[in-house]
């Protein structure tokens, strides 16, 4: 009962801290962060979201992570983005301006921006700003109009609007106007606030008074891209780039915000780092030195560019009241290391909540520690006997309430904890057990850039290696796109030796180690490097290495449009000369070829349509040599998407025998369930391992596979 009290006591104090009931401030002191956002380029993803936070580092999504205004009713586009926010100086007015762009249909061309006010934060005017139609003779072939910010001139009692345009010509550069006084329209023509002195695209800006200079950090486009700062004691003109870069990563950056820190002389500088799916925080006091702050950010919501502003208890209380729903996003977390947190399910529309747990986990006796936004509180807590059925939880927000029936059951699928894709499995001699090699995966643009590898007894139970073979460190010739391994166990004058195949930059690269679990060397250049002659589509991608049983000869095969195939020499790391062989897997082949031999049959499987397509898929072939002709059945499709089950993007496997047994498996990715199918193409980034029975007929045709949970 005392850990009990305890918990709804802490719980009590977060909320009282965020509607400024817990503080010794007036009312109208900023006590609060609002933090505004959208969150991507699908459909439904660009428009305007809100978030709080407390202390600036820990922030919840209001609205169940919703939009809080419809964009079709506010934009020509259907679409916005980049939303920026700022108060008034005498704190009563909001100004939030943000890009017309619907991507999805607009790609990256667009015309207008769209101003808007409030004084509640909650209801909000609107004007739509056509740069074009607006100014004809001056900007009519303006492409692109992005990223629109406002700062207020206190020297002219006037609102500034500054954004980015590129015309016909380019680059991107940034220009400004300031508003008229019902912010409803541009009293003055664009002009030009700041061009890159090296001609270099300039995008994103973002500026900042201190210590009586304006600073303008922007995302440098081009020429070595990333967050540049220019300064000036000027609102207007007079910028001067200073050296360098003020991002504190190699990964691509945009969309840069500044807010200081409540009571301090402290400011965060945050960036959207696009191609690795999250935003990065730093720190600083003198807008100059920046540190990562990343250890102590938390978002239950992954934004893309936003802003921050300083908000009352007031405020916070009011948007709590219209915006606090229960719903998915009350949920936080769930601090139990037994459950597959990737793949809970909360079905708002039942009133549920799925949890899957590791296989061994003691459902009888479980607590989930389920965690929620601060000013929500859950009445159930502690162990809770699940293998009886459901057990109800009650959450409480303010005056609203709603109790959720939850399950707690084992899932086998996914294997693997976390985002894993292309997943290579061995089984290895030397050790009696098996070796999981996938591609690290959650990383948009596929960029991850290093490899783990997994073991298990039982193809079951999977223990983390560790990383085995980084790009940025352990290869020399490439560093990105570290994609889809294969690896084999060889034994060469009575050692065990481990030879891993990996894609890299679209290449192929061979690393070896006398251990599955490495270190591996890689050999210091591709193995496969360039396209093979007759080959003019696809890429080199998607090794499968294979022993002949019958021959004793080693292939490997590769290829994204085309199925390729070459002889290795007995080093393992070098190709025999004049061995490529273009196979012929039909119209339905894309990349992933994957081959095995049983019963005297050759088999060959491969993966149809995108990785980012629901309608990923296996299909197979089979033949009387490693090196074909390959007889394609009449019906050859033997993994799919199961809607029902809410598993998509079925695909690019790997296949596994079982020692001393005719018992396989198949080894293959799918979308994260159950939020993959609502990602639109980003599913493809955000892929989960999983392992099901292969069977046969009798006449050795593959059964369909059954995907299961």
């Amino acid at each position: 009962m005392i850990k009990i009290f305890q918990i709804k006591i802490k719980y009590l104090a977060l909320f009282m801290l965020l509607t400024g009931l817990f503080s010794c401030k007036t009312q109208e002191n900023y006590e609060n962060y609002l933090f505004t956002y959208f969150v991507g380029n699908g459909p439904g993803e660009e428009a305007i979201h809100y978030a709080i936070s407390s202390d600036g580092y820990n922030f919840y999504a209001l609205n169940n992570n919703q939009p809080i205004i419809d964009s079709k009713t506010i934009s020509s586009s259907g679409g916005v983005r980049d939303p920026h926010i700022l108060r008034s100086p005498d704190g009563k007015t909001f100004y939030m301006v943000v890009t017309d762009l619907y991507v999805p249909e607009q790609g990256w061309s667009n015309y207008a921006m769209v101003l808007m006010k409030s004084n509640d934060l909650i209801n909000w005017t609107h004007t739509i700003i056509n740069i074009p139609e607006t100014y004809p003779e001056e900007f009519g072939d303006v492409r692109r109009v992005w990223a629109p910010q406002t700062f207020y001139d206190d020297k002219t009692d006037q609102y500034m609007i500054y954004w980015s345009m590129l015309g016909d010509q380019g680059p991107d550069i940034i220009y400004y106007a300031y508003a008229n006084d019902d912010f409803t329209g541009l009293a003055t023509t664009p002009k030009q606030l700041f061009f890159s002195p090296s001609n270099s695209a300039c995008i994103d800006g973002d500026i900042v008074y201190k210590d009586g200079q304006y600073h303008l950090f922007f995302k440098n486009e081009s020429h070595g891209g990333g967050i540049k700062k220019a300064i000036s004691d000027k609102l207007t003109e007079g910028y001067v780039q200073q050296e360098g870069f003020y991002d504190q990563t190699d990964a691509a950056v945009e969309g840069s915000g500044i807010f200081e820190l409540i009571d301090s002389d402290e400011y965060i500088l945050m960036y959207d780092m696009y191609t690795s799916g999250k935003y990065q925080f730093t720190k600083s006091s003198d807008l100059e030195n920046f540190t990562v702050v990343d250890e102590a950010i938390s978002m239950n919501f992954h934004p893309r560019h936003g802003t921050v502003i300083p908000i009352t208890g007031k405020e916070t209380k009011k948007l709590i009241d219209t915006w606090g729903a229960i719903g998915e996003s009350t949920f936080t977390g769930f601090k139990s290391e037994a459950i597959k947190s990737n793949n809970v399910v909360i079905n708002d529309e039942e009133n549920s909540i799925y949890i899957p747990v590791k296989v061994g986990t003691d459902i009888s006796n479980f607590d989930p520690e389920i965690e929620t936004v601060p000013w929500a509180n859950v009445s159930t807590s502690g162990p809770q006997n699940f293998s009886a059925g459901p057990v109800n939880y009650t959450v409480t927000s303010g005056d609203k309430q709603k109790t959720y029936s939850v399950t707690v059951s084992e899932a086998k699928n996914p294997v693997l904890m976390g985002y894993y894709a292309d997943p290579e499995i061995i089984y290895s001699e030397k050790h009696q057990k098996y070796f999981l090699y996938p591609t690290s995966d959650g990383f948009t643009g596929w960029s991850g850039t290093y490899f783990e590898t997994f073991s298990s007894d039982d193809l079951v139970h999977w223990k983390n290696e560790g990383t085995i073979l980084d790009l940025k460190t352990d290869v020399s010739w490439a560093d990105r796109h570290a994609w889809a391994p294969c690896a084999i166990e060889k034994k060469i004058d009575g050692k065990y030796k481990y030879f891993y195949y990996f894609t890299a930059a679209q290449k192929i690269g061979v690393a070896v180690a006398d251990e599955p679990t490495g270190p591996f060397v890689d050999l210091g250049k591709p193995i496969i490097g360039e396209k093979p002659e007759g080959i003019n589509r696809g890429q080199e991608i998607d090794p499968d290495i294979f022993t002949d049983p019958v021959s004793g000869k080693n292939y490997l095969y590769w290829g994204n449009g085309y199925m390729g195939v070459v002889e290795l020499n007995d080093d393992m790391v070098s190709v025999k000369p004049n061995s490529f062989k273009r196979l012929n897997p039909g119209g339905t082949f894309r990349e992933g070829t994957e081959v095995f031999y049983r019963n005297g049959t050759y088999y060959f499987l491969w993966s149809e349509d995108d990785t980012r397509s629901p309608n990923y898929r296996v299909r197979y072939a089979t033949a009387n040599s490693p090196l074909g002709p390959l007889n394609i059945p009449e019906n050859n499709l033997i993994l799919e998407k199961r809607p029902e089950k809410g598993i998509y993007g079925t695909g690019h496997n790997s296949v596994i025998k079982v020692p001393n047994k005719d018992e396989w498996h198949i080894v293959y990715h799918r979308f994260t369930r159950p939020k993959g199918i609502t990602m639109g193409r980003t599913a493809g980034y955000n892929r989960e391992v999983c392992i099901d029975k292969l069977e046969f007929n009798d006449d050795g045709s593959i059964k369909p596979v059954e995907p299961t949970l």
